[in-house]
Parts: C-alpha cells; sequence; structure tokens
C-alpha cells in the first residue's frame, strides 16, 4: 500500500475538492489560517457523510495549546459532539507552559475519547525533547503524532521526523505535515513513513466589498482537487 494521504480542510468547499481529488481521510478544521480550530457542528455533520474517514481538530482557540480548566471542558464538550456525528477520530494536543506534554490533561481528552482515533497534533513540534514527547504519545494511547519535526515545515524539519520514525518503530505513526507539496513528497516518502497531511490549497484572490468590510482578506486558500491529485501522483 502506498502513503495515505490526509487533506485538512476548512470549508464545505474544501471538503467536497478533498473528496473529488482522492483524499484517504480528512483533517476538519476551521480557520485553517490559524492552524486548525475545533469545526462547527454544521461543517461537522456535512462531513460525517463524506464518504471518507474524517478526523476533527479539538482547539477551542487560537494561540498556544495551554489550557484553562473552562477551555478543557470545551474540548470535553467538543469531542462528544464528534463522537454523536459517527466521525472517525480526533486531533488534540495539551502543553505545559514550557512546552512539555501536559500529561494530566491529555489523559483526561484520551478518556473522552475512548472508542476514537487519537491524533497528537503539532504542540509536539513546541516540545523541547520531541523523543520524549513521541514516548509520552504512546504511553497515552494515541495512534498517530502529526509534526512538521519541530520546525516551520516538514521539508526543514526532515531529519528529526526520520528519527522520530525510527524510534517509533510502528508503535505508533509518524505523519509529516506543513508545507507538504508535490516538490517535496517524494523526499518526506523517503524517511520511511505510511502518511502524510497537507492544505492541497490554492489561492483564490477575493476584492470588492467582502474585503473592504473585512469579512475576507485579499487572498484565500481553499483545498483543490488538482492539487490533491498532483500530490497523490507525487507520493506513487
Amino acid at each position: 500500500m502506498g502513503v495515505r494521504l490526509e487533506v485538512c480542510v476548512d470549508s464545505a468547499g474544501g471538503l467536497a475538492e478533498a473528496v473529488a481529488g482522492g483524499a484517504d481521510r480528512i483533517e476538519l478544521c476551521a480557520a485553517l489560517a490559524l492552524g486548525g480550530l475545533t469545526p462547527s457542528a454544521g461543517l461537522i455533520a456535512l462531513a460525517s457523510g463524506c464518504g471518507v474517514p474524517v478526523v476533527a481538530m479539538i482547539r477551542p482557540r487560537a494561540g498556544d495549546f495551554v489550557w484553562s480548566e473552562a477551555e478543557v471542558g470545551m474540548m470535553e464538550a467538543e469531542i462528544a459532539s464528534v463522537r454523536a456525528a459517527g466521525l472517525h477520530g480526533v486531533a488534540l494536543g495539551a502543553s505545559l507552559p514550557d512546552g512539555r506534554l501536559d500529561e494530566p490533561v491529555l489523559r483526561r481528552l484520551v478518556a473522552a475519547s475512548e472508542g476514537l482515533e487519537l491524533v497528537l497534533h503539532r504542540c509536539i513540534d513546541l516540545t523541547p525533547d520531541m523523543d520524549a514527547a513521541l514516548e509520552e504519545a504512546v504511553g497515552l494511547g494515541f495512534q498517530r503524532i502529526l509534526t512538521s519535526g519541530g520546525e516551520t515545515t516538514a521539508e526543514a524539519g526532515a531529519g528529526q521526523i526520520g528519527a522520530l520514525v525510527r524510534q517509533a518503530a510502528g508503535r505508533i505513526t509518524v505523519m509529516p505535515g506543513s508545507g507538504v507539496n508535490p516538490g517535496n513528497a517524494a523526499m518526506l516518502k523517503g524517511l520511511g513513513i505510511g502518511e502524510i497531511h497537507a492544505s492541497c490549497s490554492a489561492s483564490r484572490p477575493a476584492s470588492g466589498r467582502v474585503v473592504e468590510m473585512g469579512f475576507a482578506p485579499p487572498v484565500q486558500r481553499q483545498t483543490s482537487a488538482d492539487a490533491v491529485r498532483a500530490l497523490r501522483r507525487a507520493l506513487e
């Protein structure tokens, strides 16, 4: 089997394009420009019938991953909504102020996610010791880690990603993400990965009153079926 392609989307249009392009799995979010937040109830309901496994981001706000008690409660409620909708899994994370994984909070979120696939998101890229964080993720019961190798892009962090793949030794899936494109896909595949994560997006200019009134940035990005197909070809 080739490398599985997970595509992150934050809109109904992006979801449709990802499925049409042949994504193996969807990561469902809101606000990808902010790194991805918890998707709306409406988008979750739409995705539940898309015919492709869907993992929902659980992140109640932008910024760091140091959660208050109120935010942890929000995340537990969001996880319950994802389960009720019949989605496949959740992507989540929690950090201590020094960047290490917050194991007590993660244990709560893992317990709330019983029966769902568990993905540790890129909070791992903020940890001071990624090797130790991988072992914690294994111990907590995560099935997959999304990482750029501690760098801004997976290409820049390729050395660390390769080291994590070797350390994981099949106990947990290490999935590169951030800046993945057809130009670097073959190099990343060569690290021994089995899965990869990308937005497969294209720029779409906006103009007029929508931009003037602050309802949209001048340039938006949305997943493109053609970009999904191009990345799949590069991975073959």
